[in-house]
């Protein structure tokens, strides 16, 4: 647990030094990862329609529902080393 807890924080640092920024669907799915790994299935309202980010966010987070915080954390670390 440890070991994939210093790999997820090293991988949330290197996710900042990526050689090019990733596509837009790639930083959705970066962002519901962390946010799964980092706080479990999404809670409140889905933004309105006016917040079209905010609504990609929150669904793209919600479609991770049920996943374990580890899972997370490790699709997180292996969609990172793969953008490298």
């Amino acid at each position: 647990m440890a070991n994939l807890k210093a790999a997820f924080e090293k991988a949330v640092v290197e996710s900042k030094q990526l050689p090019e920024k990733p596509d837009n669907m790639t930083l959705l799915k970066i962002y519901s990862l962390y946010k799964q790994a980092t706080e479990g299935d999404v809670e409140g309202k889905r933004p309105g329609f006016t917040d079209m980010v905010g609504r990609a966010k929150y669904d793209a987070w919600a479609a991770l529902k049920g996943k374990s915080n580890d899972d997370a954390m490790q699709e997180y670390i292996d969609l990172i080393e793969s953008l490298k």
